[in-house]
């Protein structure tokens, strides 16, 4: 049987192992080891073994628990409401001030938590409740905590980012100034798509809360000032070269760890809580990339990525229409999939394919990201979608979904933007590692 043909075989098995709800790191390894040994039997075993030590022994993955304790430690503490507190006091009695809160207090707690599916959760228990007494839409309450949510896997610290990095061996630290400005430009144009929202429905968003005082507002604000200055110094340590992104997560999560302590939030039922959800978090990440790199080796085996590429190269394809190209696809697969899933099965192939092309990995895994962001919240299988849906259960499902449209044609916006001006994705780390 033909290396290409296996291959084939393999993708199709994979996706039928997805469908049946297979965790994505078993089905992973399980096709990824069966391929290596129809390919070349005596490697598959040992191949199995040294991906899977190889990746547990990689120093930079501790990045990732460390950044997801730092995010539960922000929620048992109580930072994430003082944030979504402080986003309500200034902008809340604005129209549509509330769903503009959410958004700023899912990007906020993003930066700490770089998880999608921890922002949408923790914020939407806090801000939904409150949308509720205001009379809000159904659909943009909900709608605006699914898109705020998304912006977790883009602002830094973001998981997507550092499997993306792992998997094409960029830096960490690039990949992470390279999600900054793209974050803020995002959450601008989201809080822009809730004002042309109100602004064309004002029924949507019938009032705001009553405007708070200066004195008020700066209070609230001092109450998030640790939140905000755990984020500002991690994210300001890694832009000045004080310390590396491993290090930011290293400090961030003991600085949380301070700030629960001092406020007296760190009981034994929450410091349980905390590390159990971390641990599970954590393991289920290294499960995905243990799974990807031993299918990754199966893809390399295979040689199929090669001869895709020298099939795009000989159809005389520009990179942009390319990236361009695999961007649709992206969107298209996030309807169906989980974005860490479309991460881990995509990039072997995508990579190299691109490369050749002269196209900046970096901008690229920007583009990818905000991309996989779209699928989060689109029908049928919006993960963030469902994520709401559970705490805002009288919410009809198809009033979430079409609640989130405004949001997706920002993220649109967004890619389109980046595709024109590469340096709202390049400007910092560039400027940062030259």
């Amino acid at each position: 049987m033909e290396d290409s043909l296996i291959a084939l075989l393999g993708f199709l098995s994979l996706f039928i192992l997805l469908a049946i709800r297979m965790p994505v790191g078993i089905a992973l390894m399980l096709v990824g080891t069966a391929g290596i040994w129809f390919i070349r039997e005596r490697a598959a075993i040992p191949k199995l073994g040294g991906e899977i030590f190889n990746e547990a022994s990689n120093y930079p993955l501790t990045i990732i628990p460390l950044f997801v304790l730092m995010g539960n430690l922000a929620g048992a503490s109580g930072m994430s409401r003082d944030l979504y507190a402080a986003a309500h006091s200034w902008v809340g009695h604005m129209k549509g001030g509330l769903a503009s809160a959410s958004v700023v207090g899912c990007a906020g707690f993003s930066a700490l938590s770089g998880s999608s599916l921890a922002a949408a959760l923790t914020m939407g228990r806090v801000a939904l409740p409150e949308m509720e007494r205001y009379k809000y839409e159904g659909g943009l309450a909900a709608g605006s905590i699914a898109a705020g949510g998304t912006l977790g896997i883009l602002i830094p610290p973001s998981a997507g980012f550092v499997i993306y990095a792992i998997l094409t061996e960029e830096s960490i630290g690039r990949l992470f100034m390279a999600g900054v400005l793209p974050g803020l430009m995002l959450t601008a144009l989201f809080i822009l798509a809730i004002w042309i929202t109100v602004l064309r429905h004002p029924d949507r968003a019938p009032g705001g809360t009553d405007k708070a005082p200066l004195a008020t507002r700066l209070r609230m604000l001092a109450r998030a000032s640790w939140i905000i200055g755990i984020i500002l110094l991690t994210i300001g340590g890694i832009y000045s070269g004080v310390f590396s992104a491993i290090e930011a997560a290293g400090i961030g999560a003991t600085l949380a760890f301070v700030v629960t302590i001092i406020r007296g939030k760190l009981t034994r039922a929450n410091l349980v809580e905390v590390f159990a959800s971390t641990l599970k978090s954590s393991g289920t990440v290294f499960l995905i990339l243990f799974g990807a790199f031993v299918f990754k080796s199966f893809i390399g085996f295979s040689g199929v990525t090669n001869d895709l590429a020298d099939w795009v190269q000989a159809q005389g394809y520009t990179g942009m229409q390319v990236v361009i190209a695999f961007i649709a696809i992206f969107v298209i697969l996030g309807m169906f999939m989980d974005g860490f899933a479309i991460l881990v099965l995509t990039v072997p192939l995508v990579q190299p394919i691109i490369e050749p092309l002269g196209i900046d990995m970096v901008w690229f895994g920007v583009l990818m990201v905000i991309a996989l962001e779209m699928g989060l919240i689109s029908p049928p299988v919006g993960v963030n979608v469902f994520v709401v849906k559970g705490i805002a259960p009288n919410v009809p499902l198809n009033t979430i979904f079409r609640g989130i449209w405004p949001f997706w044609f920002a993220m649109l916006a967004a890619v389109i933007l980046i595709l024109i001006f590469p340096q709202i994705a390049l400007l910092l780390p560039d400027t940062m590692f030259g």
